[in-house]
């Protein structure tokens, strides 16, 4: 039980990545809050949680909106005593062409996927310094790092999670307070999906889609971390996952083992190593 002890919120958990994650953390002994603005389908995930034997909490909550997430972080430490790590998986995402995408439509992308990082680590903030630390983790993808038709408001929020967790790593280091995002790093489907429904997939498709459970064993690796030990970086799921069925969770860390993206890892943990904290 890596995480014994440890208490963890997954926004975005009633299905795709957050449902996995969510699982992989109460697997790992987590005390897991999930959340999820669409009651039933979290509903179903907090029988899933129970299903597990982890201890759970389910909260519906638009991660867009501050006051609310800031209750829902509030509940959690009343019940738990503490918050270790908290993932923003949330997301909302219509394919749609720019000239299509009113500005209500605009700014409700960036509300989820920006704001929503923000409210989480605003919400987060000041009991993960009280408590000695804690890990921050926003959802990465290829739209962190490329453009895409049909997703202009979509990769401008992920491109701008990683530009707020590069910063803020700098201000949270001397509070033990680690931000990072995490990528699938491998196809990952997007609807809700149980391991059960996966074993039901013709075996082409199947091979076809990774488990978002497995994946999430990514979440769990980090959040075994000393939050000191890795900030402001990009890692992906997929190679990490490989390495952990591979090696178990103690392997000995290379950058190609727990990211796709090697040359821009290394660079970050350059700068951030050599970062002088009295620059402005």
């Amino acid at each position: 039980m890596l995480l014994d002890g440890k208490v963890a919120l997954v926004t975005g958990a009633g299905r795709g990545f957050g449902w996995g994650i969510a699982r992989a953390l109460g697997h790992a002994g987590a005390r897991v809050c999930a959340s999820d603005i669409n009651a039933e389908e979290l509903a179903l995930t907090a029988a899933d949680l129970a299903g597990d034997g982890a201890e759970a909490l389910a909260i519906e909550l638009d991660v867009s909106d501050r006051a609310a997430f800031g209750a829902a972080v509030a509940r959690v430490v009343d019940r738990w005593g503490r918050l270790d790590v908290l993932v923003h998986s949330a997301i909302f995402m219509p394919l749609i062409r720019f000239e299509q995408t009113e500005p209500e439509l605009w700014w409700r992308q960036i509300e989820v996927s920006l704001g929503g990082l923000y409210n989480a680590t605003r919400a987060a903030w000041r009991i993960m310094q009280a408590q000695g630390g804690g890990h921050i983790i926003g959802i990465a993808s290829g739209s962190s790092v490329r453009g895409y038709k049909d997703e202009v408001a979509y990769c401008t929020a992920k491109h701008a999670q990683e530009g707020f967790v590069k910063a803020l790593a700098l201000e949270a280091l001397p509070h033990r307070i680690a931000l990072n995002t995490i990528g699938p790093g491998k196809p990952i489907k997007a609807t809700r999906i149980t391991r059960a429904e996966l074993a039901r997939l013709p075996e082409a498709e199947r091979a076809a889609w990774a488990d978002p459970i497995e994946l999430g064993k990514a979440f769990v690796w980090m959040a075994a971390q000393p939050p000191e030990r890795f900030s402001g970086l990009r890692f992906d799921a997929g190679p990490i996952a490989d390495t952990i069925a591979a090696e178990g969770y103690d392997f000995a860390f290379a950058p190609e083992k727990v990211t796709l993206y090697t040359d821009d890892f290394v660079a970050r943990q350059k700068w951030y190593s050599s970062y002088d904290e009295q620059r402005n």
